[in-house]
């Protein structure tokens, strides 16, 4: 019995014990956190990510010969190229084409080639045995003549319609004579456009084979300067390497990026690219090296959005020039970049989870029980300018207090002001909306324009002098 009544009192202990620690630690979780409104600079931040690229770079593009029309070749692949990252030396191996296309293009050429010294021979000697015909038929032309002058002078003697009958003989082979020795004349000049024309050919073809030679011993790549091999990214994305093809519209197989002057490309979203300008201070980190922080002023920003992979919204390409010089880094790397789009040197700032409410009235809750409207300005990641309706140094609810329903509302004057930025936002929204769409407009107009008949824009433009 003495047993058992000490096994219900230790139950009965223990559960006390837990329902004590249980309320204890719903009292330790249910403290509500404070703030104190701060004074001091203030930054507001667009974070992007982006990947470093060199200012500057040389390109190293296959031979130069690749672009005559003449060789038809349009697709060369790489066979074999140095791994990105190597130092090469001025005259260094870099990369070797592959051969296949221009061999195959080399025996056309030499096929092509002896065809026509074959050509060109067959014509020399088609030529030589015309001529020679021709010319055996003058002599015999030019002794029927002689002839015919021997007769009309034997015919003296002869009753005069026999003498017409000589002298009319030997104006008919006087005419013989110099027809055919006219015709000598035309086949000559023929004979020589023909070889002319076969001789011309066979330069060209012999010239073509030249060129196509001399190529191919350039398709051994060699580095035209010292610098780091780096693979060049084509518009996918996708970077060149072996098994890629180079074309006579662009040669580039690799770069050689001047590392001295590095810049991170970054791209920013369509709802913060209104805040980004050209020349805002940037801070940047590699994330390679996270204990390296680096400087660097935006050079660039793109004016139409793009889709990327993977992407919902539009995004705007944003160049950022890196200040310092640093050996350690190199293309490619991932930065993370903090564009500073405006700073503050002194003014009142909250924990945005201090806010509550919506741009059309927006308050705070302070530690002596009134419910504060306020009048918030700018933000950044984690922290709101507030203009109006606090001073240094309140203290106020990090999250929504108990009984929040009963705080005291100050502030309402600012009710008023809090809807006239309300309604100046509208009205900036409208006017930029509308500035857009006329701007589609004319883009659309301007492209309608461009697809008209040549002869639709003449008459157009005729119209509008008018």
């Amino acid at each position: 019995m003495k047993k058992k009544r000490w096994y219900i009192i230790g139950g009965v202990t223990v559960v006390a014990l837990l329902v004590w620690l249980v309320g204890f630690s719903s009292d330790s979780n249910s403290v509500e956190q404070q703030v104190t409104v701060q004074r001091g600079p203030f930054e507001i931040i667009v974070a992007t990510t982006g990947e470093l690229k060199a200012h500057s770079m040389e390109r190293i593009d296959g031979p130069d010969g690749l672009r005559s029309r003449s060789l038809r070749l349009q697709e060369i692949k790489i066979q074999d190229l140095k791994p990105e990252g190597t130092i090469v030396k001025k005259g260094d191996y870099v990369a070797t084409l592959d051969r296949t296309a221009a061999s195959t293009r080399q025996k056309d050429l030499e096929d092509e080639v002896e065809k026509v010294r074959a050509q060109l021979e067959r014509t020399l000697l088609d030529t030589s045995l015309n001529l020679r015909t021709i010319r055996n038929n003058l002599a015999n032309l030019k002794f029927d003549m002689e002839e015919k002058k021997i007769a009309v002078e034997q015919s003296i003697y002869e009753p005069p319609a026999t003498q017409r009958q000589a002298q009319n003989n030997l104006e008919r082979a006087e005419r013989a004579y110099e027809q055919e020795l006219q015709n000598y004349a035309l086949k000559e000049a023929q004979a020589e456009g023909q070889i002319k024309d076969v001789t011309i050919n066979l330069y060209q073809k012999e010239r073509e084979l030249r060129e196509l030679l001399n190529v191919l011993d350039q398709f051994i790549i060699l580095a035209p300067k010292d610098g780091m091999l780096i693979y060049l990214r084509e518009w996918g994305g996708e970077k060149r390497k072996v098994g890629s093809s180079i074309n006579p519209w662009d040669l580039t197989i690799a770069t050689l990026p001047d590392l001295s002057v590095m810049e991170s490309k970054t791209y920013v979203n369509e709802i913060d690219i209104s805040k980004i300008k050209i020349g805002q201070a940037v801070r940047i980190g590699v994330d390679a090296f996270p204990e390296k922080q680096y400087t660097g002023v935006i050079t660039e920003v793109s004016n139409v959005g793009e889709q990327l992979k993977n992407a919902d919204a539009k995004v705007f390409e944003v160049m950022v020039r890196v200040h310092e010089s640093d050996p350690i880094l190199r293309p490619s790397m991932t930065t993370s970049n903090r564009i500073i789009t405006a700073s503050y040197d002194d003014v009142l700032f909250v924990p945005l989870e201090a806010l509550f409410g919506n741009d059309t009235l927006m308050y705070v809750y302070r530690t002596n029980g009134v419910k504060q409207v306020v009048v918030p300005g700018e933000m950044n990641d984690n922290f709101r300018i507030i203009e109006q309706g606090l001073t240094e140094g309140d203290e106020i609810y990090l999250s929504l207090p108990k009984d929040a329903e009963k705080f005291k509302l100050a502030g309402t004057e600012y009710i008023a002001i809090l809807k006239q930025r309300m309604q100046e936002k509208k009205e900036a929204e409208e006017q930029q909306k509308k500035a857009l769409e006329e701007k589609e407009k004319q883009q659309q107009e301007q492209l309608q324009q461009m697809q008209q008949p040549p002869q639709e824009q003449g008459r157009r433009q005729r119209g509008e002098r008018n």
